[in-house]
């Protein structure tokens, strides 16, 4: 008698024992930080999509960005033309790995309000964005 090993098939897998790496999506545009918010705000429209990856100049993930956030800041009485992401970017430097459980990142998301996160390799380089459906 031969011992038969078998895998769960995906539908029979808990949604919330799955990895972050097998849900998120492509991390998309990645941009560095000292970008303009106007400059961001057009690679966005070009690009046709509500969010930024920031990367610093050595390509770590320093954070994410959407049009919503920019546009507040644009629209705001304290903007110059020399406001940078960096400026911004605020408490957006949250990330999780790949590796992470969906109720882990699930449950920090939930907890910081946030609607997407950085996935980043132990390099702190973008592998993705995990977003929770709303």
């Amino acid at each position: 008698m031969t011992l038969v090993q078998t895998q769960p098939r995906p539908e029979d897998v808990n949604p919330l024992h799955r990895t972050v790496a097998e849900v998120m999506d492509a991390a998309g545009p990645q941009v560095c930080d000292d970008m303009s918010v106007e400059v961001a705000l057009a690679v966005m429209a070009a690009a046709r999509t509500g969010r930024l990856v920031v990367c610093d100049q050595d390509g770590q993930c320093t954070g994410l960005v959407t049009h919503t956030e920019l546009a507040a800041v644009r629209d705001s009485s304290d903007y110059t033309d020399r406001v940078r992401l960096r400026d911004i970017l605020g408490d957006h430097s949250s990330f999780t790995s790949p590796v992470t459980t969906m109720a882990e990142a699930e449950h920090t998301m939930r907890t910081r309000q946030l609607g997407a996160l950085p996935v980043v390799d132990e390099q702190g380089s973008a592998l993705g964005i995990l977003a929770l459906s709303r």
